[in-house]
């Protein structure tokens, strides 16, 4: 494997009517003085992500998000899944009183329903390969019964190293050989029931476990030697890590598959390279880098991504290290630790503001820019 696979208020400075596109955040609930759900909603609008994914159905943060246009992502524990891979009545249920009651009652914006987390890392010696299959074909049963699979999604988030590289090269990419036949069986269920795979990409994790990984390489703003493979041009570990997916999935024929990142962040405290100054670097420059829409070498466009993480939650494991407890852009009373300047792109609309001055030689180009990302539709 290659060594690049492993491992705050958000001020928009658009000149534009902007709002967010491809970027959400995960919001742990982890703390030992949790902020009010209603609070973290606000937090969430106030600085612009308007899609949001919950590693569980917590009453009180659904209902919160309700009337809240914000998109969930809403995700059933591990050790919930082998009920629900031993009875589809246990998933009926599950969605019935988890899903179905908050679009219809709470007018909660459920788009995704997440089954299990990060399954098939090693450590778990993989006790959850015989029910994360089961559990997400019998959720995926539950949502048509509920008549819900036409508008809410399934996925499986699962940690990067459920993929491996022969070559050390993202194009030598395939399932890890222990897990391939279950991967292969999941990737083509989600194709057949228009689900997505997600993704967890964590790079300092990288940094974090060998003390030679090439740091500039975590980053994004191409100080690092660049990696060929066969033409195409790597400059941070993201762009690699992800293709080695891409390459992953079109090798076993599921090339149509789409992706999600459901985690990717920096800690900022808890290990000497979890910092402010790393966690703002790395983070704006995945935002700057996403937000641009060419995507990654092999799979250019938009790229669907969730921070990890909003919030810090000081009453998280601290296995493997204390650093689980700092990935928040915002302490765990709701402080911001660092600005981030998001320029956050509606790809249905471009419409500059009054005071935009068209004919200033810097802003026409940044409007040409954004209105070229957007389909230029109007409105009024």
């Amino acid at each position: 494997m290659g060594w690049f696979l492993f491992s705050v208020g958000l001020v928009s400075l658009c000149s534009m009517v902007c709002t967010v596109s491809g970027i959400g955040a995960n919001w742990g609930t982890q703390c030992s003085h949790p902020l009010p759900p209603d609070s973290v909603v606000k937090l969430l609008k106030d600085n612009g992500f308007r899609r949001v994914k919950l590693f569980d159905a917590d009453y009180d943060a659904l209902r919160a998000l309700g009337k809240s246009g914000i998109e969930v992502m809403v995700g059933i524990p591990n050790d919930m899944l082998p009920s629900m891979a031993s009875s589809v009545k246990a998933a009926e249920k599950w969605v019935a009183k988890n899903v179905s009651t908050h679009i219809t009652t709470n007018y909660v914006n459920i788009r995704f329903v997440a089954v299990g987390n990060q399954h098939f890392l090693e450590t778990y010696n993989v006790s959850l390969l015989k029910t994360t299959f089961l559990a997400l074909q019998n959720v995926q049963i539950a949502l048509i019964k509920a008549g819900l699979s036409g508008t809410v999604m399934v996925t499986v988030p699962l940690n990067d190293d459920m993929y491996e590289s022969s070559t050390g090269l993202p194009s030598g990419g395939d399932f890890r050989a222990d897990i391939r036949d279950q991967m292969l069986a999941i990737v083509k269920f989600l194709i057949y029931n228009n689900g997505v795979i997600a993704v967890n990409i964590n790079p300092f994790i990288s940094l974090y476990t060998d003390p030679n990984f090439p740091i500039e390489f975590v980053f994004f703003d191409k100080k690092a030697t660049p990696i060929n493979d066969s033409g195409k041009t790597y400059y941070n570990m993201f762009d690699a890590n992800y293709d080695t997916l891409v390459w992953a999935l079109d090798r076993n024929g599921f090339g149509n598959l789409p992706i999600t990142v459901g985690e990717i962040g920096w800690p900022t405290g808890g290990d000497q390279n979890a910092n402010i100054e790393y966690a703002k670097r790395f983070n704006q420059g995945f935002l700057t880098h996403i937000l641009g829409g060419n995507g990654t070498p092999m799979r250019p466009g938009m790229i669907d991504a969730y921070l990890y993480s909003l919030i810090d939650e000081d009453a998280k494991s601290i296995d493997p290290g204390s650093f689980e407890r700092h990935w928040g852009i915002f302490n765990c009373d709701g402080s911001a630790k660092y600005q981030l300047n998001v320029n956050f792109v509606d790809r249905k609309r471009c419409v500059t503001k009054p005071s935009t001055k068209l004919d200033d030689q810097q802003a026409a180009p940044s409007v040409g820019y954004d209105c070229g990302l957007a389909d230029g539709t109007s409105h009024g």
